[in-house]
């Protein structure tokens, strides 16, 4: 499995951004997609998740609200609409996928195996 995230980039505060995911190779019908971020000298973070088969969205609550994570079938990419961005979201984030993700443990990075390169989201102020 192969992920390869994109859109990052640099905006101002207030304006909206979205991140993409295609995902290639082996996938798996039952698979969630996750959505996390890492900003300098902070721990990886939880920001939102997919389940592939449902489309069942699940996200850092703190975000509800501002960002939305989608899916389409067909192009096997997976989005992440940031709106309302902020400087304290500014991050490299990451998509991550896997087949074994519980619905107790999507929000932990260690439950996924399948990660995208990242990509630069930097808001100014």
């Amino acid at each position: 499995v192969q992920l390869q995230a994109s859109g990052g980039g640099l905006v101002q505060a207030g304006e909206s951004l979205r991140v993409s995911c295609v995902v290639s190779g082996r996938t798996f019908s039952s698979s969630v997609m996750g959505y996390f971020r890492q900003a300098p000298g902070k721990d990886r973070e939880f920001v939102a998740a997919i389940e592939w088969s449902t489309g069942r969205t699940y996200y850092k609550e703190s975000l509800k609200g501002r960002f939305t994570i989608s899916r389409d079938n067909a192009k096997n990419t997976v989005y992440l609409q940031m709106n309302n961005l902020e400087p304290e979201d500014t991050a490299v984030y990451y998509c991550a996928a896997d087949n074994a993700v519980s619905r107790h443990t999507i929000r932990f990075p260690r439950e996924y195996r399948y990660w995208g390169q990242g990509t630069l989201v930097t808001v100014s102020s």
